[in-house]
């Protein structure tokens, strides 16, 4: 339950650090949500499926460009923007916000979220 706790703690650190965040989830990297924070009753079960197949997609795609090892993908739509980090080699963690959003400071706090979390497993 430690474990657990402490990523818990992570996402609620995330999300009190960009209030404008609309939802920060961490899943497997088979798709099963593991902890989250989301606003407006979105379905945990399907964004942790979404966050692990654009990780995934992202991941073949790297191998495939010769880039490394993926770090991140950045999905940027009309009403807002979903980016989802590596974090270690068995989770994902997908930071969801309006358009609009300061990314900068996003991906500043969310790489170290994710490399804590990576630390954890």
């Amino acid at each position: 339950m430690v474990k657990q706790d402490a990523l818990k703690n992570h996402l609620e650190s995330l999300r009190n650090s960009i209030p404008e965040l609309r939802g920060v989830l961490l899943a497997s990297n088979e798709g099963l949500p593991v902890a989250h924070s989301l606003s407006n009753g979105t379905d945990p079960n399907r964004v942790a499926a979404m966050a692990a197949a654009a990780s995934g997609l992202g991941r073949r795609i790297s191998e495939s460009m010769a880039t490394g090892i993926l770090s991140e993908v950045s999905i940027r739509g009309d009403d807002g923007v979903l980016f989802v980090y590596s974090a270690g080699a068995k989770a994902v963690l997908a930071v969801m916000g309006p358009m609009g959003s300061n990314a900068g400071l996003i991906h500043l706090e969310a790489r170290g979220v994710a490399k804590e979390i990576g630390d954890l497993f």
